[in-house]
This record gives structure tokens, C-alpha cells and sequence, in this order.
């Protein structure tokens, strides 16, 4: 698809996002199940729950325009997940999984903080205001969700893993 107007590029970005929470909804188990410490395992669960009612609004924007929401693969996110994965296979002290965990999770946050500011952006720019609406919520969780996971890195995670290479 070339990129010859605004419209196409947002149908572009918004396939590209697809993709990408897809990737997480298959990542997360995978997360939640390798954290050691339960508070984290818990902000995993509800932001997997999150993933899943992201994908839906994300389908009723693609319903509303007519369009398939398949046909991009996001190799960013592919490329955060790949390295999520080889933290969980590396193994180690738990603590210190559970620090790198969050890492992992909070680039995935900010590559999607960035994609949702940018789809908020044309929605509003196309005139799209129930669309603009609803990347707006989702922007707004994806930064609940980061600030989540710096706040349990801050006062816990990160402490004990300090701790655990001592």
C-alpha cells in the first residue's frame, strides 16, 4: 500500500497497532507466568484483560471503516516481544526476572504510548472524533499501565532485585 494521503497512513498505523496487541495477548501468559512476585503477576493479568477490550475497540474503528484489520505484521513489537522471550528463557534469580520483566513490559508500554498518541493525532486531524475517542482511552491505560509498573519497580521489585546480587 502506498502512503498517499493521511487516511491511509492511519489505516496503516492502525494495522500496525493490531498487530502489535495481538503480539502482547500472546506474550503476557508467558509474563505472567514466569513473575515471581504476585503484585506483578496481577498488573500482567489486568493489562492482558485491557489487551483484550483494546483489540475490540480497535475492531470497532475497523467495522466503522469498512476495512480488515489483518494484513501488517508489527516487527517492532515482534522485536520487544523476541527480547521479552529471551529474558524468560535466560532464567536466573527471580527477583531479578521480575525487574527485567517490567523493563520488558515498559518498552512494549512506550512503543505503544507512542503509536496511540500518533493514532489520536490523525483521528482527530480526519474528523474521525469517535475514533479519537477510543484511541484515547487506550492511550490513557497504556499510560496507567506504565506509571502501574514503574511505581512496583520503584518501591519493590527493583529493590529486591538489588538485593538478590548481594
Amino acid at each position: 500500500m502506498q502512503l498517499e494521503s493521511l487516511k491511509k497512513l492511519y489505516l496503516t498505523e492502525l494495522k500496525d497497532v493490531y498487530s502489535a496487541e495481538n503480539q502482547i495477548l500472546a506474550a503476557l501468559p508467558k509474563m505472567i507466568e514466569k513473575a515471581s512476585n504476585q503484585e506483578l503477576k496481577s498488573a500482567f493479568g489486568q493489562h492482558l484483560e485491557e489487551t483484550r477490550q483494546q483489540v475490540e475497540r480497535l475492531d470497532q474503528i475497523f467495522d466503522r471503516m469498512g476495512e480488515k484489520s489483518g494484513g501488517k505484521t508489527c516487527e517492532a513489537m515482534k522485536g520487544l516481544v523476541k527480547e521479552s522471550q529471551e529474558l524468560i528463557e535466560a532464567g536466573g534469580e527471580p527477583d531479578v526476572l521480575d525487574a527485567a520483566l517490567i523493563a520488558a513490559a515498559q518498552k512494549v508500554e512506550h512503543y505503544e504510548i507512542s503509536s496511540y498518541g500518533t493514532l489520536v493525532t490523525y483521528a482527530n486531524m480526519l474528523d474521525q472524533d469517535e475514533d479519537a475517542d477510543l484511541l484515547q482511552s487506550i492511550l490513557d491505560e497504556e499510560y496507567a499501565t506504565d506509571d502501574k509498573l514503574t511505581a512496583l519497580a520503584e518501591t519493590v521489585v527493583n529493590i529486591k532485585a538489588q538485593r538478590a546480587g548481594q
